[in-house]
C-alpha cells in the first residue's frame, strides 16, 4: 500500500485483508489493514483501526478509520466475532 496512514509492522493485527467500500452510488474492493491496539502504559481504551489501500479505490480519498472501545465493548465485540466464527465453521463442515 502506497501512502499508508497506519503504521504497519510485525505487530499489526491483520494486513492485506480483502476489504470492500460501499457508499451511495459506488462500491469498490481493495486490500485492507485492520489493527487492534491499546496504549502500552496505563491504557484506558482499545483502538480498532481500518485502512483501505487507497491505490485501489476511485471513490474514496485516502483515510484511516478509528474506533475507540472500552474494555467492555472490546469483550462484547470479541464474543460476537467468536459466535459468528463458530457459525462459519459449522457451515463449512457440513
Amino acid at each position: 500500500m502506497v501512502d499508508r496512514l497506519l503504521k504497519v509492522n510485525a505487530y499489526t493485527t491483520f494486513d492485506l485483508l480483502d476489504g470492500r467500500v460501499e457508499g451511495h452510488g459506488f462500491e469498490d474492493e481493495a486490500l485492507a489493514v485492520l489493527n487492534v491496539t491499546a496504549a502500552r502504559k496505563d491504557p484506558d481504551h482499545v483502538k480498532l483501526q481500518l485502512e483501505m489501500d487507497n491505490t485501489q479505490l476511485d471513490g474514496v480519498k485516502p483515510h484511516a478509520d478509528h474506533v475507540t472501545l472500552s474494555a467492555t465493548d472490546a469483550r462484547e465485540l470479541a464474543a460476537e466475532l467468536e459466535e459468528y466464527a463458530d457459525k462459519v465453521d459449522a457451515a463449512q463442515s457440513e
